[in-house]
């Protein structure tokens, strides 16, 4: 008779911890679904692109770089 009250225990607290987990799991993908459609809701800012094309593959360093004012002067 003991055993199959720790058997039935042992079965509850299984049960038990797998529906927690499934719940918590459902938790973060109702999250996180959430949050992707606030994050759609709000437009991205566009990235500022400089004013003249660069060829591809060109590498300048912080002292090559030429503003637009100061190519204006040159």
């Amino acid at each position: 008779m003991l055993s199959l009250v720790t058997a039935a225990e042992q079965q509850y607290r299984h049960d038990t911890w797998a529906r927690d987990r499934e719940r918590a799991l459902l938790a973060a993908i109702r999250e996180r679904r959430a949050a992707e459609s606030v994050e759609r809701a709000v437009p991205k800012q566009r990235i500022a692109r400089a004013q003249w094309a660069r060829p591809i593959g060109v590498r300048l360093t912080n002292a090559e770089v030429c503003t637009t004012a100061a190519c204006a002067v040159a």
